[in-house]
Order: C-alpha cells, then sequence, then structure tokens
C-alpha cells in the first residue's frame, strides 16, 4: 500500500490516481495514453474502469494504480484526484478522504481542497474543450516525473490518426499540463517517490479480454461468432482484431441462437470455434447447448458476467451466472467450467479450454466479469513453450460410427471429408451411426452411460485448486475467478501466519481433492460476488461442506483490496 509521508501530499513507492469525468469527456483516452506511457517509462500499472450505460452525461471514472511493485487489484483509497466536471466528487465521495489530493478547474468543480488547475482555460484556448483531458495527462506526468521526450512522442502518436492539426494542439496541451504538474512537484505542493525500474518498459500490458483472445488463438481458434453485448464484446473485437493477421472467421450473427449454432457447424466440419456473450445473450443459447450435449460437439463458450436479472446494470460487474452455466439446457449432459483469475491464468485457462472441449467433445465455459474482462496491468511474459494446437479428430473409415460405444464413453470424432465414412449426427437420441432411435431399454440407455461415462472421465482431470500462504492453514478462504488478485492483495495486508487462500480456477467439475483440502481448515471464509453464494452452494452439493461464513457484494462495483481485508479481520 502507499505510505503517505508528513506534509501535503507526498506518497512513496505508489499512487493510486482516479480520473473522473462525463461520457464523451475522453476518460478512456486518458486511461489508454496514460497506462502506456507509465510502463514504457518504468512504473508497474494497474487500470479498471466504471461507466455508465448511456453515451453522453453522467458520470464514468478510471482507477489507475502507478507502483514500484506489482499491483495488479481495485482500492478504495484515492491518492490524487482528477475530477473534470462537477458531479465527479458527489459520484465518488465515499472513496475521497482527508489524505486525497484533489486537482482540478474551480469554474467547474466546486471543493474546499481544491488544488486549481485551469483545464478549461487551456482547452479554451487551444480551441476544444475536449483538450482538458489531454492537459490533465501532461499534469499527472509531471507530477510523477515521466520522460517529457517520451510523452510527447506517445501523446503525438495517439492523435496523429485523428489529423495533424489535432495532434499538434494535443500535444501543446500536454506540454502545458507537464509544465504545471511539474510545477506542483517542485514546490512539494505534491511529491512522489516511486522506484523506477526499466525492465518494466518491455513488459506486456494486457487487459483480461486480451489475455481470453490470444488463448484462444493459442489454442487453434480458427473462427469466432457473437452477437454484440457488454461486456462481452471486447473478447469479440480483440479477435476481430486479430482476424486478418491470423486467418480466422470473425461472424456478427442475427442474435445469440444463431451465433451458438454457427459455432457449432463450425465443430462440426473440423474448425475450433469460439462464441462470446454475456448474461442474457446466454439465456437465448441454451436450446443449442443442449444440441452440442446430444451431439456430443465441442464448443467453447465465453461467457462474460454482468448483474442481472434481465438488462440488469449492463455496464457493471458480477459472479452471478454460475448457475445459469452449471444448469443450462435441458437434460443432462457433461460439461466444464473454467474461470480466471490473473490475466495470464486467463490465457492459459482460454487455450486449454479448446484441447479439453476437443478431447472430452463436451461444451467448455470460459466464465470472465465485467471487472476482469476491462481491467488491465503489466505482466513480464507468456510462456508459449509447450502450447501446440491439438485436434482429436481421426480420419473415418467406410465402417465409422460416430457415436460407437467405447469403454470411456469418447467416441471417435470424425469430420465431413476427412476419410470415406459418414458423419451422421441427430438432435434426437440416436445409435452408434447417428440415425434415430426408439429403442428405450436397449439403445437410449447405453447412450445416456456412455455420456455418464465421460463425466467420470473429466472429472478426473480436472485442474487443482491453487493453494497460497501457509501449508498448515487453520483457516481456508476460498474463491473463484476475478477475485483472485485483490483477495491474495488483501490477505498480505491481513496475515496472521494461521490463513491460506485457495483459487478455483476450474470450478466444475470440482478437483477430486477439494473436500480434502477443504476439510483440513477448522474454518472456511468464501467471497463471491453475487448475492447467495453460488459457488459455495455448490461446494456442498459436491461435497457435504457448508461453508457458512460467506463475504458477499453483488452492487456491480469489484471488491476492493481495503474491502476484503476489512471483512477477513471482522469474519
Amino acid at each position: 500500500m502507499t505510505e503517505q509521508k508528513e506534509g501535503k501530499g507526498s506518497f512513496c513507492g505508489e499512487l493510486a490516481i482516479v480520473l473522473a469525468g462525463e461520457a464523451g469527456q475522453g476518460i478512456q483516452s486518458i486511461e489508454a495514453i496514460l497506462m502506456g506511457l507509465l510502463k514504457r517509462d518504468g512504473f508497474n500499472v494497474f487500470a479498471a474502469k466504471e461507466y455508465m450505460s448511456r453515451v453522453r452525461g453522467g458520470v464514468n471514472s478510471t482507477e489507475i494504480r502507478v507502483s514500484e511493485r506489482t499491483v495488479c487489484s481495485h482500492v478504495d483509497r484515492i491518492d490524487l484526484f482528477v475530477p473534470l466536471n462537477s458531479e465527479a466528487i458527489p459520484h465518488l465521495k465515499k472513496r475521497i478522504s482527508r489524505s486525497t489530493i484533489v486537482i482540478g478547474d474551480n469554474t467547474q468543480v466546486k471543493y474546499d481542497r481544491l488544488i486549481d488547475i485551469p483545464f478549461q482555460r487551456i482547452a479554451t484556448e487551444l480551441g476544444n474543450i475536449l483538450f482538458a483531458n489531454t492537459v490533465a495527462v501532461g499534469v499527472i506526468c509531471g507530477i510523477l516525473d515521466v520522460s517529457g521526450e517520451l510523452l510527447f512522442t506517445e501523446t503525438k502518436s495517439y492523435y496523429f490518426s485523428k489529423g495533424e492539426d489535432i495532434a499538434v494542439k494535443n500535444i501543446e496541451a500536454v506540454k502545458r499540463g507537464y509544465a504545471l504538474g511539474k510545477e506542483l512537484a517542485a514546490n512539494g505542493i505534491i511529491k512522489t517517490e516511486i522506484k523506477k525500474d526499466c525492465a518494466v518498459a518491455d513488459h506486456l500490458l494486457l487487459s483480461g479480454a486480451d489475455a481470453v483472445a490470444l488463448g484462444a488463438l493459442a489454442g487453434g481458434c480458427d473462427s469466432v461468432f457473437a452477437y454484440p453485448m457488454t461486456p462481452s464484446t471486447s473478447v469479440f473485437t480483440a479477435l476481430a482484431g486479430y482476424s486478418t493477421k491470423v486467418g480466422i472467421a470473425v461472424e456478427q450473427g442475427e442474435d445469440e441462437i444463431g451465433v451458438m449454432n454457427m459455432a457449432l457447424g463450425a465443430w462440426y466440419a473440423g474448425g475450433h470455434a469460439m462464441v462470446s456473450t454475456s448474461g442474457g445473450g446466454f439465456a437465448l443459447m441454451t436450446e443449442a447447448v443442449s444440441l452440442a450435449g446430444m451431439i456430443e460437439s465441442p464448443a467453447v463458450i465465453h461467457l462474460a458476467q454482468r448483474p442481472g436479472p434481465a438488462t440488469g446494470l449492463p455496464t457493471r460487474t458480477e459472479q452471478g451466472d454460475l448457475n445459469l452455466a452449471l444448469y443450462a439446457g435441458h437434460g443432462y449432459f457433461p460439461r466444464i467450467i473454467l474461470a480466471p483469475g490473473t490475466t495470464e491464468e486467463a490465457f492459459y485457462l482460454s487455450r486449454q479450454a479448446f484441447d479439453l472441449a476437443d478431447k472430452f467433445q463436451v461444451p467448455v465455459f470460459i466464465m470472465t466479469d465485467q471487472h476482469f474482462v476491462d481491467a488491465y496491468y503489466n505482466i513480464p511474459e507468456i510462456k508459449l513453450e509447450g502450447l501446440d494446437v491439438r485436434k482429436h479428430i481421426i480420419e473415418t473409415t467406410m465402417d465409422y460410427k460416430r457415436y460407437a460405444l467405447t469403454a470411456d464413453g469418447i467416441s471417435p470424432r470424425g469430420v465431413p471429408g476427412f476419410g470415406t465414412g459418414l458423419v451422421s449426427v441427430d438432435s434426437d437420441e440416436h445409435d452408434e451411426e447417428g440415425r434415430i432411435t426408439e429403442d428405450l431399454d436397449g439403445v437410449r440407455m447405453k447412450m445416456v452411460e456412455k455420456r455418464m461415462k465421460k463425466a467420470a472421465l473429466i472429472k478426473e482431470s480436472a485442474l487443482k485448486p491453487r493453494i497460497s500462504g501457509v501449508k498448515n492453514y487453520e483457516n481456508l478462504v476460498v474463491s473463484w475467478g476475478s477475485n483472485f488478485n485483490t483477495v491474495k492483495e488483501a490477505l498480505d495486508i491481513t496475515d496472521d501466519g494461521k490463513t491460506a487462500f485457495a483459487h478455483f480456477p476450474q470450478v466444475y467439475p470440482l478437483h477430486k481433492d477439494t473436500e480434502k483440502i477443504l476439510r483440513k481448515a477448522v474454518k472456511l471464509i468464501v467471497i463471491e460476488q453475487n448475492e447467495t453464494g453460488q459457488f459455495a452452494d455448490l461446494i456442498k452439493l459436491e461435497t457435504g461442506i457448508d461453508i457458512k461464513d460467506r463475504i458477499l457484494k453483488w452492487n456491480g462495483m469489484p471488491f476492493s483490496v481495503e474491502e476484503i481485508a476489512n471483512a477477513l479481520k471482522n469474519t
């Protein structure tokens, strides 16, 4: 955590910056420019945004943590606040403390402890009030002593595509802000001592959406289908951006029903397809998910969660769709549900999802949420050794049977045109060759038993929970998905020498050692972003262990480090 020294605005080791303004004021542009700049200048960085469901007006904000150590999680604390409109301070008043330094334009913002910076006047002098955000970039970089040459070069590069005149005026705006920021630092009004690390300049800066998209490509994804829906669209657009470089098919379907069926068609033809959607969109896909279960088709489904029911809070975050993924579809059929907690894990699990889907011929879910896909931070590297794409497809012969009864329940999968056999699939119950059957006591029973065998095999290969902290723990904190980094940082703060953390990268089916891991603890605490504790309920269903201590949140905002640390102290 940051250490504030005596004197007004002196920070050592880390600075938590929040910028806020209305939609259309360029808050995302500020975030994009600053994150790239700060990383290239040797700072570790983390960014997360919160935004309203509107095109104009309201208040959007971005949090940027700048640190001399790796930072990967959201904090409530605001060290430096830059409000760009009058509504920003009321919107974030709960996070503003006596130690928060507020920099703003007193013609726009009313606050008794405001350091006045004439953002609007400078922007007006340059002919465009939107340049106020670029002035803010300059001020922050001046305070942090970012390389001026790097700042001006990156600003020019960012705005050059919008025209030379726009680029020139934005460079002037950032220079004016930079000088003001330098003045604040030189006069001791705001002082920062954050060590730079030149190695950070070469780090990767990835969002959760980037990591899922790149992992999919590493897994052999050759086609992606989606109907736009926040927050899942970011993965779809990321893959679309890579499509011309790696040659993948990208299709925006007419609706989510068509999207899921397109993906099944692609897998039937031998492709490696992915769909990206959110709760309301996935609800329309459930019939096709059942189709995947019956025809034993692989499928990879990225499900980015947001609060429901219905439209709910479309731009906010929650972990409320675990039950939706777990029980979607009519009739029983095996499935796998993965839930990455870090960008690295998102890459590797998304890659692995394609291999698991292909190997076991089942739907595989990659569960994320709005906070996870939109947040990003620097990481040293992603190791690519041993990540070969594997396709579990055979060349068919004339006597090929798509649903041949096998000892492990996995039938050899062929595709049309690869071999001489007929690849017949049907949504009705079918015999080994794929033909419709009404043999209830014979074929029907055997086919259900065959599919059930796969479920047992999948459980044997389930991913083990990641345990961190003390080995001989008395207390065990249990969580899944995007909570990982925040819980880990909170536990570092509250370290009592007897608490460990179990993160589940695979939430279904649970690893065979799950019960043993949980029963080792005297006290269990689960942390989830939903109102009932869906994962805790699943654990009880699968193991009989009822985790009664539940730290839950469902207001659409992610957990903060302080929030979890305080909750753990009081639990």
